[in-house]
């Protein structure tokens, strides 16, 4: 099957969101590079303001939650890039496989909508945690975002390898 708007057409709002997770990603790139400092300065000053009560004074364990944080912004970056590239290649797997209509639309939304919630968890727990004390607590209190968008995105990866297996495989009989 050729790709072409027709067909592209029940991809489109998985692929809309595929593309965001790009943008997210190139745009955190672009703010990181712009604003490291005044971003690490925002991470020290939250958890300057809790010291005292979240982490019981010890500015050693602060630092750490400090540094954790600014490694899941960048892991949030990371992760729209490379979820929302792979989001992309897998919906047109599936319209070139001419996976039916409502199924190119729910998998693709699956895959678009997850790359780009779990690239927002990332980023978000990289924020909250200085202030709650904790990476984990921050990790925590965003399960509710984490768990669906990479459930998401794994379930619809694991549907294009079911479709992609049944194309190789389910209708090897109707080869010549």
């Amino acid at each position: 099957m050729t790709l072409s708007p027709a067909s592209l057409r029940p991809a489109l709002p998985g692929l809309l969101f595929a593309i965001a997770a790009l943008l997210f990603g190139f745009g955190l790139g672009i703010v990181f590079g712009l604003n490291e400092a005044v971003i690490k300065d925002k991470l020290a000053a939250d958890a300057a303001a809790v010291t005292a009560t979240a982490y019981a004074g010890d500015a050693a364990a602060a630092k750490a939650v400090i540094d954790k944080s600014w490694s899941y912004m960048q892991r949030a970056h990371l992760h729209a890039g490379a979820m929302g590239t792979a989001a992309i290649a897998l919906i047109l797997v599936l319209v070139g496989l001419g996976v039916p209509a409502r199924a190119t639309r729910i998998i693709g939304l699956a895959l678009g909508v997850g790359a780009l919630g779990y690239s927002i968890f990332w980023l978000w727990a990289g924020f909250r945690a200085p202030g709650m004390g904790s990476t984990g607590a921050a990790k925590e209190s965003l399960s509710w975002l984490a768990m669906p968008s990479s459930g998401m995105v794994v379930l619809g990866t694991f549907a294009v390898f079911l479709l992609v297996c049944y194309q190789l495989l389910g209708r090897s009989a109707d080869r010549p």
